[in-house]
């Protein structure tokens, strides 16, 4: 309107410096009410807003169920049961005769006659190992007999011979077998059990099976497979 004084502009909230929190509020108060009514609904709106947010916010997780991200699968920390290594299957094997400690022994795979040997604590002191095959391998649930000086070995009993020998027949005796006995041994044809028989003939009784290594045509190799089907 003309004439008018001009309309001074709404000072903004400032409290007093050394008013109290109380002071501060009641000041704030008398500031809103001097406002025009639409000011007044619009920062009522504003102020609603805003109490509903918070309430939104502080009031989400006692209400709301778990969070989308909770509910996703998870990787294990263990490896999958197809990934896990296979347990070793041992082998149980029997070690009977003449050892330190006779009874059932669990081995890995591939393990020898001599690995039972001492893990049944070693030959005994009577044992004769001119009569067991220490290299044979060994199978699940076999028994092992190791035979003792002079004794007549069972006829059902395993002293680890190689693959194709007869397990009940006796070994031979060295000092008292035929050229024909000797012939049949594996790996000993007829010249070979000839000079065996002419070794003997000429160097009187064989002491050791290892006294074969004196006879021509016998070495390391040959002795080991004919090792235990004889005896002296």
């Amino acid at each position: 309107m003309p004439g008018a004084p001009p309309s001074s502009p709404i000072e903004p909230f400032r409290p007093l410096p050394d008013a109290s929190w109380r002071d501060r509020f009641d000041q704030f108060v008398e500031r809103v009410h001097a406002l025009h009514r639409p000011a007044r609904v619009a920062l009522g709106v504003i102020a609603a807003l805003v109490v509903a947010s918070v309430a939104a916010v502080v009031l989400w997780p006692a209400s709301a169920g778990p969070a989308p991200e909770s509910s996703l699968p998870r990787a294990s920390a263990a490896p999958p049961e197809s990934m896990a290594s296979a347990p070793v299957s041992l082998l149980v094997v029997q070690a009977a005769g003449a050892v330190a400690k006779p009874g059932l022994y669990r081995l890995v795979p591939g393990s020898r006659v001599d690995d039972l040997v001492q893990a049944a604590g070693g030959l005994a002191a009577d044992a004769d190992p001119d009569r067991i095959n220490l290299a044979a391998p060994l199978s699940d649930g076999q028994k092992v007999y190791v035979p003792r000086t002079g004794e007549q070995v069972p006829a059902d009993a395993d002293t680890g011979r190689p693959a194709g020998s007869s397990p009940s027949a006796a070994p031979l005796d060295l000092n008292a077998a035929t050229v024909a006995q000797l012939d049949a041994l594996p790996g000993v044809g007829p010249a070979t059990a000839q000079a065996i028989v002419d070794y003997r003939a000429q160097h009187g009784r064989f002491r050791s099976v290892d006294d074969l290594l004196g006879v021509r045509g016998i070495g390391p190799a040959k002795l080991d497979q004919i090792r235990p089907l004889v005896r002296v």
